[in-house]
């Protein structure tokens, strides 16, 4: 019986030290998991930091600095349809407020029911941006401002001097422009106008949880939202799309490795920046958009010939890197990119 009792006691006293040294090992091994896993999210972080920048309050224009008046000035020109010929279109109508700044159409219907031929941007963050319109021809959202108002297929008004004289029949407007551009002997002028939608459209900001990252909330990402930005990075798509805004920043050839109307399925062929400068070497080349609310402003490119979000992932990957990515990739991108739509102030919308 003694034999019998010191022999289990033995076992018993064997397996507690053995699970003990099993425990260790186990909790050895997951205290290296999640410090291997901090390392990594710390070297995503440093990456991001170095790539891109917290997304300003407002872009500023030290030749039209941006004021309380003018921006009440502006929001009510940006809804206002009497800026249009027949009274049927208004800044808001191809850039929706509601609906992240676009239409979600692939081209926009003017005022004479006739079709844009370029997909409409939206103008959320749109001041940060190097320049205006797909092409870049105009420096800045006021210059840009002034071009739909006028243009015979978008909102039709025949020229300055008739958006002058409708304006000064509204009964608020000469007050209004008399408060956001105090001392001017004739506030109502159509250079005013452009100064305050742009003044107003330099507030269209849309922070998001990926601004509450860059600055130092690293929990502001999970940990499928990390992948997809580590993805992001270690495929190439921050060579193009950097900075604040994730792009906006610089002019790209749209097809370096292939035709893009042969991926996109475009229905016409578009020089881009050929047409505007009249050089072979902006032939297809186009401004960079902004990544910013990019899940929220289909379809995507300049003629919006793609809807599918995943879909514009592949065909960039493959036409601008060179590069076929996997099901996984795109979606862990896609996830990325989710995390860049914002919330725009409530008080800046009608």
């Amino acid at each position: 019986m003694k034999k019998i009792f010191f022999s289990t006691l033995f076992m018993m006293v064997l397996l507690f030290f053995t699970g003990c040294n099993n425990n260790e090992t186990k909790q050895d091994k997951t205290d290296e998991s999640q410090l291997k896993n901090k390392d990594e999210s710390a070297t995503i972080a440093k990456q991001a930091k170095e790539l891109f920048a917290v997304l300003p309050d407002e872009a500023k224009n030290p030749d039209n600095p941006v004021t309380p008046e003018k921006v009440t000035l502006g929001k009510a020109l940006y809804y206002d349809k009497r800026l249009s010929k027949d009274n049927t279109q208004s800044c808001n109508t191809c850039h929706n407020l509601d609906t992240y700044g676009v239409d979600n159409q692939p081209f926009s219907k003017g005022n004479n029911g006739g079709f844009g031929g370029r997909n409409s941007p939206t103008t959320l963050n749109a001041a940060f941006h190097i320049a205006q319109f797909w092409d870049g021809r105009e420096k800045d959202v006021e210059a840009q401002a002034g071009g739909p108002v006028l243009n015979p297929v978008e909102m039709e008004m025949p020229n300055e001097k008739a958006v002058v004289d409708r304006l000064l029949k509204i009964k608020e407007y000469p007050g209004l422009f008399q408060k956001a551009f105090p001392g001017e002997k004739n506030p109502v002028t159509f250079e005013n106008v452009k100064k305050a939608i742009g003044a107003y459209e330099r507030k269209l900001v849309t922070p998001s949880k990926f601004d509450k990252y860059l600055a130092g909330d690293e929990n502001a990402l999970n940990a499928q939202e990390k992948q997809g930005l580590e993805t992001f990075i270690n495929v190439g798509c921050a060579t193009c799309h950097s900075g604040a805004l994730l792009g906006g920043n610089m002019f790209q050839k749209f097809g370096i490795y292939g035709d893009y109307w042969k991926e996109t399925k475009s229905k016409k062929i578009d020089n881009g920046k050929f047409d505007v400068s009249k050089d072979e070497k902006d032939k297809f080349v186009f401004k960079v958009p902004s990544l910013r609310n990019i899940e929220k402003t289909y379809p995507y490119f300049h003629d919006g010939s793609v809807p599918d979000l995943n879909n514009a992932v592949k065909i960039m990957a493959k036409l601008e890197l060179n590069k076929t990515l996997t099901e996984k990739q795109v979606d862990e991108i896609v996830t990325f990119l989710k995390t860049l739509t914002g919330e725009l102030n409530p008080d800046l919308k009608q």
